[in-house]
């Protein structure tokens, strides 16, 4: 396990703006400056951020021309959760069917208890 390496994928996804920019790349590749009109901060900082996801493999580039275009690179995100699957020592199997009994889980009504009706609880 190369901790270096490992650490500098979670430090890619541990900004919020670097998340904000995952997001928008779930819509697809997105060149410099569609992402640079989402965010309020300057380009070399955006670069900044984009390079730190690049060097960690989750975000993948090409260029044309003078335009670089930007992607989720699938390989670096199954690569991620692979790790923090070994980190945690959770099977990927079944880190993928907890973060479904968690879903589902949340979408059930909240329970919260009162002293308002005889036994205690209230929906």
């Amino acid at each position: 396990m190369n901790h270096t390496d490992n650490a500098n994928i979670f430090k890619a996804l541990g900004d919020e703006n670097r998340l904000k920019i995952l997001e928008l790349l779930l819509d697809g590749e997105k060149c410099g400056s569609e992402l640079l009109e989402q965010f309020s901060m300057g380009q070399s900082t955006l670069s900044h951020h984009l390079k730190m996801m690049l060097s960690s493999g989750i975000v993948k580039s090409r260029k044309v021309k003078t335009a670089t275009y930007y992607s989720i690179n699938p390989d670096g995100a199954k690569k991620a959760v692979e790790i923090l699957c070994e980190i945690t020592g959770i099977e990927k199997d079944s880190a993928a069917s907890e973060c479904s009994a968690q879903e589902e889980e949340a979408r059930k009504p909240a329970v919260r208890q009162t002293g308002s009706r005889p036994n205690g609880w209230l929906l």
